[in-house]
């Protein structure tokens, strides 16, 4: 019983070293700035109608 709960005890810490790893290893700087102009509305419905 007791390596049951040891296995599972190391199956969490592995899931939450996972979630840790993902969540906080991102770019030193942030997330990368998009300068593109946001697009017109209406484009793509106006292209949908031709």
């Amino acid at each position: 019983m007791s390596l049951l709960l040891l296995e599972a005890l190391g199956a969490l810490l592995l899931f939450v070293f996972m979630v840790w790893w993902t969540m906080f290893s991102g770019r030193k700087k942030g997330e990368m700035k998009n300068d593109s102009p946001p697009p017109t509305p209406g484009t793509e419905e106006e292209a949908d109608k031709k």
